[in-house]
Parts: C-alpha cells; sequence; structure tokens
C-alpha cells in the first residue's frame, strides 16, 4: 500500500523531480516527515545531544523554484554549516510553496547561509532569497473573560501547552468588557506546536471561545501603547489602573459623598456618570486570622473600564454585626478602586 502511495505521488506533478528525491532519500537514509502543510528533516537531526539551537540560527529561504526538493536543497545549505533542522513548505499537489525554514547549529552558520546563498542560483535564472528568520514566539488569545486572572489563565494554558515563559493581559480590542491574553513561548517551535493544540482543541474559557492566533506586529504596537499609558497600584501586584484621573472636582466627589448611604453606592454613582455602567462585585472569603482579621480575594470589574481590579485585602470584623462579612469586603475594595481611578486626594471620612 505504501508503495503504491509512493508511486501515485511521483506519477502526478513533476514526476522526474521527485522520482530523484526519493531515490536521493533511499541512497542518504535521510528521514522526511510531512506534517501541517510542511516537509520536515530534523529538528533534532540524528545523534544530536543538548539543547535546541538558540534564537537567531533558523534562515528563511524565498522565491524557491516549485519544483525543486530537499535532494538538491540540504545538500546546499548543509555545504554552509551543519543544520539542526530543515523545513520545505509544500502544496497538496506535491510542489513546494516557494518558501523554505533552514535551522543551523549556531548563529555564525546562520549568518554564513545568508552571506554565501542569498542570490544563489539553484536553476538557470532562479537566484534565491536567504535572510534571518523573524522566529515568531508569541501568540495573542482574544476574548478572554474579564473574571479571569492572570494566574488562572497560565496554569490552564500550562496544562495544554509547555514552554510558557511570560503572560500579559490586555483590554480586547475587538471585543468589549473581554481581554487579550499576549503568550511568549521560548521558542518559535513550542509556540507553533500550542497555536495548533490550542486551535485544534477550539479553547473555551468559562463557556467562550477564544481565537489564537500570532501576534502581528501592528498589534503588538498598540499594546506597547496601552501598556506605557497605564501604571501599576502600589502594593497590588497584577492590579493596572489607568493614570487619568476621573473628572470631576473634589467638591462635587465630596457632596455626593455625603448623601450616599456608603462607600460602594459613590463608586456606582461616580462610574455611571462617568458612564461606564455599574461596577459588579466579586468577594471570596480566603481565611480568618486568629485575631479575627478576614482575608477575602475580590474582583471589581467595571463594564467601561478596560481592565478588572483585583487583588486580596484584610477587613476587621464588624463587632456591632451591623453588616455582614461581604458588605465589609465590598467597603474596602470600592476604597481602593476610587483611589486608583484618580481620586486618592479625597478624604473618605463620612
Amino acid at each position: 500500500m505504501e508503495n503504491e502511495q509512493c508511486e501515485m505521488w511521483i506519477n502526478a506533478v513533476n514526476p522526474v523531480n521527485k522520482a530523484a528525491l526519493m531515490a536521493w532519500v533511499r541512497e542518504t537514509g535521510t528521514a522526511l516527515v510531512q506534517v501541517n502543510g510542511q516537509r520536515k528533516y530534523g529538528g533534532p537531526p540524528p545523534e544530536w545531544t543538548g539543547a535546541p539551537p538558540p534564537s537567531g540560527s533558523e534562515v528563511f529561504i524565498g522565491k524557491l523554484p516549485q519544483d525543486i526538493y530537499e535532494d538538491k536543497l540540504i545538500p546546499l545549505f548543509q555545504s554552509v554549516g551543519k543544520l539542526y533542522e530543515f523545513r520545505l513548505m509544500m502544496t497538496f499537489s506535491g510542489l513546494n510553496r516557494g518558501f523554505a525554514y533552514a535551522r543551523y547549529t549556531s548563529r555564525r552558520n546562520a549568518q554564513s547561509a545568508i552571506a554565501t546563498l542569498n542570490g544563489y542560483e539553484v536553476q538557470k535564472d532562479h537566484r534565491i532569497v536567504v535572510c534571518r528568520s523573524t522566529e515568531k514566539c508569541e501568540l495573542c488569545i482574544d476574548g478572554v473573560p474579564c473574571r479571569l486572572e492572570q494566574g488562572e489563565l497560565k496554569m490552564a494554558l500550562q496544562e495544554l501547552t509547555s514552554g510558557i515563559e511570560d503572560l500579559a493581559l490586555y483590554p480586547s480590542p475587538t471585543k468589549k468588557r473581554e481581554l487579550l491574553a499576549v503568550v511568549k513561548y521560548n521558542s518559535h517551535r513550542a509556540a507553533a506546536m500550542a497555536k495548533k493544540v490550542l486551535v485544534e482543541d477550539n479553547l473555551r474559557l468559562y463557556g467562550q471561545k477564544l481565537s489564537v492566533d500570532w501576534l502581528k506586529p501592528d498589534l503588538k504596537q498598540k499594546l506597547r501603547i496601552v501598556s506605557e499609558k497605564t501604571t501599576s497600584s502600589p502594593g497590588e501586584p497584577g492590579w493596572t489602573i489607568s493614570s487619568a484621573p476621573v473628572q470631576l472636582s473634589e467638591k462635587k466627589k465630596r457632596d455626593q459623598l455625603k448623601h450616599c448611604g456608603s462607600i460602594v453606592d459613590f463608586l456606582c454613582i461616580l462610574c455611571r456618570k462617568m458612564q461606564l455602567g455599574t461596577p459588579v462585585f466579586l468577594t471570596n472569603l480566603l481565611a480568618v486570622s486568629p485575631e479575627g482579621l478576614m482575608r477575602f480575594w475580590y474582583q471589581v470589574v467595571i463594564p467601561g473600564y478596560p481592565i478588572p481590579f483585583s487583588g486580596y485585602t484584610w477587613v476587621m470584623p464588624d463587632k456591632m454585626g451591623l453588616r455582614n462579612e461581604h458588605d465589609q469586603a465590598k467597603e474596602a475594595v470600592a476604597l481602593q478602586v476610587l483611589k486608583s481611578l484618580g481620586c486618592s486626594a479625597l478624604s473618605f471620612d463620612k
């Protein structure tokens, strides 16, 4: 059966060069594996030991004639240095797609390949392009629920993928009240494998379908600008706030607070006046100290605000028993949110 399939492949398109490739494979014992629209040698090659080559050791090869294969390309690129991996992009018909990637065992070999083979004439009137490969290592995951914390998302992704180096959350540019995660992996291969797994598994969190793609340069630049316009609240890791102050005078803030029953009510009124919607509070009692201090995790989602506020707070029990512990926690949290929104100069003593 395998021989029949091989014969059909040879006889379909470009039979002469395909037959030459098959003969070369048999003669040299080179193992080629075709997967996901590409045919791969190595990664690692036979008898390789140690870690993969460092970033910067891969070159991009463009303007290839579509009827040329590894029996010509691999020996050519091995002539300037030892290959760790060679990937030729393929069409369904068995022609190549006009480009490939060669990863060397060192940056020096990659530089040598660029200097020696860029502009090389592989066939008459066919000069190839060889340049440094942009090894993409970052994925963007859009549609992350606002209630999901950075640590929770990282743990969920680590169960499905490997090689995560860093993860950051931003307001989603396409989905209101949701977040976009940028996940950096330790290699292009790790990122590519993660993308494949996450897309094929139809990734969902809290019932929401997430979209997964490479982080494009224009989006990366926009997110960098967003980061420069935000600051982190002291003492609260993972709490991102806008540096823009609330556009209300201090007198109006004090007047409104006098007529409010609580700091939570004041925050709600303030957010509605700013057309941000009504804040939603989530509180979870985690522990009680021997002295009675209660430790809460909290998250506050303001519909029109780009990023939720989350963190931890300690609350003293109400000795009069007039308020339950979650209401007390909400009051403490509302005070923190108000300060972060630019109300730190306001006295909240009623």
